[in-house]
């Protein structure tokens, strides 16, 4: 019996532990908080819950050096240091995290030891690198090429549990989301490279009907250029990685970056008001709070950005607890405790490619691949499933020697997408796919 180590159990540990349990695998789930590992083990025969400190290098090593495979869940800063003592002992390892420079240099050795580092293997990167190079492959394999493509993708409350004017709930990593709200982009279109300064990234938006379920709001995500190289599109005109929200939260975290309440910068906040926070922004005096605000943003005073501050409680005049160092901790914790996805609440993942392809014949096609995916509150989040089930199909993959490439490796070789795409299809992940769709299908 192959024995696999889950080092962190956070959100996405759960559907990864009870897939590869239910395929015959053992388990040791580590993590610094025992209990929560011992949660999802249940008390499973070939399952064992292990307390762990990452720091405890020794320890690390056993656990790793024990097993025949490692799933890296911990922060992203962790999984070079994980890779490498992998590579040590020669044993493969699997991450959902997106592939820094640290580990890409890791490659040569990977191969020379016989071995593959996995990363990207969950939703956004995971299920869009797989789904999108099916359609380039085939594009290809057609004798065509791809001249646009957009990749758009977002976790989201159901549309019944978008109930505030943020339009917005947390399912998973709530630091990690509105830390992505700080990056910076780059896209390219029409030939032209567009960059994005994170300061505008709220600003360079545009409406997207998403077929059979909402209207969403689009704005870019990270370094969509690079994906030139990855996916194989050279000569592409335009290239975009974009992400999916409702109506409201563009405005409303604009606003609050404009209002530099997202800043990192320490200061002293012993004995403030969250009003304060604004106040110390705008320095204005005539009128309303709201209305100082409105005024200093430009926009109306009923407008949804000033209804989300309000509703977050930045109006009002309670105490901000001692201790804080930065506005952004003030404002993360203030929106986790409001924003949280209730246990009886549902969320849901909507991917959307779109390509414009070209054949030698002078025809052109859109290409649409669109998934939507709902939560089930009594048994997993969407999102928690999306991220986890790629990873844990590679992990059998791998230590069953169907997935037999070596190095630093993201999905994108038909070896690893088409066997975890088709087994997502039998657990209802599915892509829907549309060939032939008119130009004016393409988003302009």
């Amino acid at each position: 019996m192959n024995k696999v180590l889950v080092l962190g159990a956070g959100m996405v540990a759960k559907p990864i532990v009870e897939y590869l349990l239910d395929n015959g695998f053992s388990v040791n789930l580590a993590s610094r908080t025992v209990s929560k590992s011992e949660e999802i083990i249940k008390n499973h025969p070939n399952g064992k819950a292990i307390a762990l400190k990452v720091a405890d290098k020794e320890a690390l090593i056993a656990l790793i050096k024990d097993a025949d495979l490692t799933v890296s869940l911990l922060p992203y800063k962790f999984h070079v240091e994980v890779a490498k003592i992998c590579l040590e002992y020669g044993k493969p390892m699997v991450t959902t995290s997106y592939v820094k420079k640290e580990m890409q240099d890791l490659d040569e050795q990977a191969r020379g030891k016989g071995v593959i580092l996995l990363n990207e293997i969950g939703l956004d990167p995971g299920i869009d690198h797989m789904s999108a190079m099916r359609i380039i492959d085939a594009v290809k394999g057609k004798g065509g090429k791809i001249e646009k493509f957009y990749s758009l993708c977002g976790a989201l409350p159901a549309p019944e549990a978008a109930d505030n004017p943020f339009k917005y709930k947390f399912s998973w990593s709530p630091r990690g989301v509105i830390l992505a709200s700080k990056n910076d982009a780059l896209y390219l279109k029409d030939g032209e490279q567009v960059a994005i300064n994170p300061k505008d990234l709220f600003k360079d938006i545009f409406p997207f009907t998403f077929k059979g379920l909402s209207d969403f709001i689009v704005y870019p995500n990270r370094d969509s250029i690079s994906y030139i190289d990855i996916y194989g599109l050279e000569g592409i005109s335009t290239i975009y990685r974009g992400t999916f929200r409702y109506k409201g939260w563009c405005e409303s975290l604009d606003a609050m970056k404009t209002l530099d309440l997202l800043s990192d910068k320490d200061d002293n906040y012993s004995g403030m008001k969250y009003s304060d926070l604004i106040r110390n922004s705008i320095k204005k005096s005539e009128g309303s709070l709201q209305e100082q605000t409105a005024s200093y943003l430009g926009i109306d005073v009923d407008a949804i950005a000033i209804q989300s501050l309000e509703w977050l409680g930045l109006f009002n005049d309670t105490r901000i607890p001692d201790n804080y160092r930065t506005a952004f901790d003030i404002i993360a914790d203030l929106m986790l405790s409001k924003m949280m996805l209730g246990k009886n609440e549902r969320d849901i993942i909507a991917l959307q490619h779109l390509f414009l392809a070209c054949y030698e014949d002078g025809s052109r096609e859109v290409i649409s691949s669109r998934m939507v995916d709902y939560g089930t509150p009594a048994t997993d989040t969407s999102i928690s499933r999306t991220v986890a089930l790629p990873a844990a199909i590679a992990v059998k993959l791998i230590l069953e020697k169907k997935i037999t490439i070596t190095g630093v490796h993201r999905p994108v070789k038909k070896e690893i997408y088409e066997p975890v795409l088709d087994e997502l299809e039998t657990m209802g992940i599915k892509m829907e796919e549309e060939f032939g769709l008119p130009e004016s299908e393409m988003i302009s």
